[in-house]
């Protein structure tokens, strides 16, 4: 079996050797032998480990968390975390587009327009209609949307302004069966 020190172990994924002096106390990741010295040493098991905890280091999750979907025997905590991370991503994201709003308004009222990459609800709107969309259309194209991929569904809504609350509002009318037409 061959096997590292820390130092190469620390050298080969980037990180620093009281990082991983930090995962060992904390037990999500202890070398799996010692030299006769007392140096650890890493396997590629060890590696393995080290690789899992590194993409969900990425994902942001969180280090008790990790530990606890590396620790778990089925995926079910896995796919929760990460269920998790996507809600809490989403609400940041929607709470960073609110400051950037917030910014541009700031330095249009200071007489400086600045584009903040997003289109908002406001120019969406506009823009179907002007493209020949109507409130029923854009209802079909929401009920559409959702069905077919709900995540993305969600995120562009997000990407739009809207609050958690108009979200789930406009989600939940596109699952709703829409009246019969000419009704």
């Amino acid at each position: 079996m061959k096997t590292q020190t820390i130092t190469a172990f620390a050298k080969r994924f980037g990180l620093s050797r009281a990082t991983l002096l930090y995962y060992d106390r904390i037990g999500l990741l202890s070398p799996s032998a010692h030299s006769s010295a007392g140096y650890r040493l890493y396997s590629e098991k060890d590696a393995a480990r080290m690789s899992r905890i590194d993409t969900l280091r990425q994902a942001g999750l969180p280090l008790k968390a990790i530990q606890s979907v590396l620790d778990a025997t089925t995926g079910d905590r896995l796919e929760a975390a990460l269920e998790q991370q996507l809600v809490n991503l989403n609400r940041e994201l929607a709470q960073l587009r609110a400051q950037q709003r917030l910014v541009a308004q700031l330095l249009q009222h200071h007489g400086r327009q600045l584009p903040i990459g997003n289109v908002d609800v406001t120019q969406w709107v506009r823009m179907l209609e002007e493209a020949g969309m109507d409130e029923a259309a854009r209802q079909r194209w929401h009920a559409a949307f959702e069905r077919d991929a709900p995540d993305a569904h969600q995120e562009f809504l997000h990407s739009l302004g809207l609050s958690e609350a108009q979200v789930a509002e406009v989600r939940q009318r596109s699952r709703e069966k829409p009246a019969a037409e000419g009704t």
